[in-house]
């Protein structure tokens, strides 16, 4: 098993690429990142920068550290050591207000995987307050701008595994 190390290709902060902060704080800020379970070491000196409004995936085999890397982002896991700030919070010193920014889903993040992509959503903006009408507009909003307006008009449990339907 190979921890994470230091992503390459996406910290271009001081040549202005992808990862470079524009007008502002990156959305994710990470600096030495390390965790270890035991002899284990899952991170093993992350450092990043992902500005606002960017689409970020995380690939690697099993084990590279990729779940852990999520739940340090997302105050599920302390690290052991470094620094990582999401939307100007930090994930140690700020947790409790950090989670009330941030939400976190999984591969199989459906709620019920016999509804469609927009009531899934809407239905998860039920559980975080939001009334009928504003939940739903707001699915309707992430659906656009992803564009997946129309692969969520349909019951596929696939599409809810990140899987596309077949042409």
């Amino acid at each position: 098993m190979r921890p994470v190390q230091a992503t390459h290709g996406v910290d271009r902060q001081s040549r202005g690429g992808p990862g470079a902060t524009v007008g502002g704080e990156a959305a994710i800020s990470v600096s030495d990142l390390r965790k270890s379970f035991g002899d284990v070491q899952a991170l093993a000196g992350v450092s990043l920068q992902v500005r606002r409004g960017t689409v970020l995936g995380l690939l690697g085999p099993n084990g590279a550290g990729k779940t852990t890397f999520v739940r340090v982002l997302a105050t599920l896991l302390k690290p052991d050591s470094g620094t990582a700030r999401v939307a100007g919070l930090d994930v140690v010193h700020d947790e409790a207000r950090l989670r009330s920014q941030i939400g976190l889903a999984g591969q199989y993040a459906a709620v019920d995987e016999n509804l469609t992509g927009l009531e899934n959503l809407t239905m998860v903006g039920r559980l975080y307050r939001m009334d009928r009408a504003s939940a739903r507009e707001r699915g309707r909003e992430l659906l656009e701008r992803f564009e997946l307006t129309e692969a969520c008009r349909a019951h596929d449990q696939d599409l809810l595994r990140g899987h596309a339907p077949a042409a």
